[in-house]
């Protein structure tokens, strides 16, 4: 992966290489932006201009070697810490190392993907991804090995928010007395997630979402879609160029969400002073509740949108409304009128409630039940 492969960023990718010409290379650089703005595809093209000495030129002959290994994600050089889960093949203290073949399929399906992207190809069930402190004793071993090229060894921890206590002690030793010529970067979708003592010795860098014109050039070259198509996926992505790809495709998660949540609401305003209707509440529970954790988490994520997207129809901001739901027969303009200042706050709070317990392992029939019940009542408040 190379900066002239990454789409937009142009301000990010110029710091980093010229702080590189200069030989300002932090030691701990965190890279934190949303889901789809490239931050793990820019992390990559670091790694491979600092270790390639791809300086004067990224395809120069003196490079050519170095950059083809780049390319299959097997550079010695290279290393990486990502969440895992226990699975068949690994029973006990799962660690980066022993799915690096799944690891090196998820870059080259989608190098943009999501955590839940990754989840999918590890088939999480309904475990949820953590990285341990086996990593990080991995992680001490990697780095105290020569480096195969002779010069920079880079460590890229994706989704570094999912460090658990005894890894983040760890890894807080190495990025106190790092080795020489040893570089760490850290990659999160939130900030206030990484501990404050591991963020406070990482040089913090932020991404913004992509630009709709970046993302719809980008699917017209490589997608080959007309450019209208184009714009319109754009616009729908919200800066998000894996939410872009996921959209052109028929049977996209985004799909079942609709329908799933267009189901919810229904049953929750048949629900009213009718006794019978709950049970269609609780089958609907019973439904989601069957689904893995991960997605379960996604849903209501979904759900928030869905919510937000009503609340700006019903207050007259059109021009901001991106979902356009292809449910037969539901219409968000009728729904907005039920989405108000007087509701919303307490139905975003339900919901993240909600996520909250389902992390946590909660119960999650008995979670989507009581926040099914409440929405019943919520959805018809004045």
């Amino acid at each position: 992966m190379q900066f002239s492969e990454i789409l937009g960023q142009e301000h990010i990718k110029s710091h980093l290489t010229k702080s590189a010409d200069l030989g300002r290379i932090p030691h701990a650089q965190l890279f934190i932006g949303p889901e789809g703005s490239g931050t793990l595809p820019m992390a990559i093209a670091y790694a491979q201009y600092l270790i390639c000495g791809n300086q004067n030129s990224e395809n120069s002959s003196s490079n050519a070697a170095c950059n083809l290994k780049f390319e299959k994600t097997s550079h010695p050089d290279l290393h990486f810490v990502y969440p895992t889960v226990s699975t068949e093949g690994v029973k006990t203290k799962p660690k980066s190392t022993d799915f690096i073949a799944e690891w090196r399929r998820f870059l080259e399906l989608n190098i943009y993907g999501s955590l839940f992207d990754w989840y999918q190809i590890l088939d999480v069930k309904n475990k949820q991804g953590l990285i341990r402190v086996e990593d990080a004793q991995e992680t001490l071993k990697l780095l105290a090995l020569k480096s195969f090229e002779g010069g920079y060894k880079v460590m890229i921890i994706w989704m570094a928010d999912k460090l658990n206590i005894e890894a983040s002690n760890k890894l807080l030793k190495l990025l106190e007395e790092p080795t020489d010529k040893t570089v760490f970067i850290l990659i999160s979708e939130s900030e206030e997630d990484i501990i404050q003592t591991i963020r406070s010795r990482c040089q913090v860098l932020h991404f913004n979402g992509l630009p709709e014109k970046v993302i719809a050039d980008a699917l017209i070259s490589n997608e080959g879609i007309d450019a209208k198509t184009a714009l319109k996926t754009a616009h729908q992505a919200q800066g998000n160029y894996n939410k872009a790809l996921q959209l052109l495709q028929p049977d996209s998660e985004s799909t079942f969400f609709e329908k799933w949540f267009v189901d919810w609401v229904r049953a929750a305003f048949r629900a009213k002073g009718n006794a019978a209707a709950i049970q269609d509440l609780i089958q609907w529970s019973e439904q989601i509740a069957g689904l893995g954790r991960e997605t379960q988490k996604k849903f209501l994520h979904f759900c928030i949108d869905m919510f937000r997207q009503a609340l700006l129809l019903n207050y007259q901001t059109p021009s901001l409304v991106y979902i356009e739901p292809q449910v037969e027969k539901f219409k968000l303009e009728n729904f907005a009128p039920f989405v108000n200042g007087n509701n919303i706050n307490d139905i975003f709070k339900e919901l993240s409630d909600a996520m909250y317990h389902i992390e946590r392992n909660g119960n999650a029939k008995i979670i989507l039940t009581d926040l099914s019940i409440k929405l019943t009542r919520l959805i018809h408040k004045k």
